[in-house]
């Protein structure tokens, strides 16, 4: 009789437990970025850099080796804006108020314009973005700030694009390599 009264009790607090620390296991989240960097688009021998801009929101689930997230960008440059809709998933190195990570994404970049201006003749171009594949890998650290629900990221990402339109008179179609500094703040349900 006595230990299935233990046996009860146990049981019943590590169902209690287990409730009660849910937030333990997986944090909710949502948030914004904004980012800093450069672009080139190239094909075949020909590319045209130029620094770029982003912003864009994030929401996800941090559990404490990984976390997943979907996240939305506006790139914005001197000669092209588009966005990009996301899926990333990261690794974690676990520690106390800065946590290393490395992540890896994947999604579609869609919509709007790339201004091409010929070096000889100076005449504009514009083309329209093609919804295509992208490919993106990051690399940085979330900073916790104590007992407040909130997390900042700092990390650097490479975005890549391929075949973002297609230039008719050449049968060519460029390629988008998007490179930037972004910071994250992130509020954790």
């Amino acid at each position: 009789m006595k230990i299935n009264s233990i046996s009860l009790i146990s049981i019943a607090s590590l169902v209690i437990a287990s409730a009660a620390n849910a937030s333990v296991v997986a944090d909710f989240y949502v948030g914004g970025m904004v980012g800093v960097g450069g672009q080139t688009i190239f094909s075949s021998n020909e590319h045209d850099t130029s620094t770029s801009r982003l912003l864009g929101a994030i929401a996800g689930v941090d559990i404490p080796v990984f976390r997943v997230e979907g996240e939305y960008n506006y790139i914005d440059s001197q000669d092209l804006d588009t966005s990009a809709i996301m899926v990333n998933a990261y690794f974690k190195v676990p520690s106390t108020l800065i946590m290393p990570y490395i992540g890896a994404g994947i999604g579609t970049v869609f919509g709007g314009k790339h201004e091409f201006t010929d070096a000889n003749t100076q005449i504009k171009t514009k083309y329209d973005i093609h919804s295509t594949a992208a490919y993106q890998g990051m690399l940085g650290a979330t900073i916790d700030i104590l007992a407040v629900p909130i997390k900042f990221d700092v990390e650097g990402r490479v975005l890549y694009a391929p075949d973002i339109y297609k230039i008719e008179a050449t049968n060519t179609t460029p390629d988008l390599m998007e490179y930037n500094a972004r910071i994250k703040m992130r509020y954790i349900f």
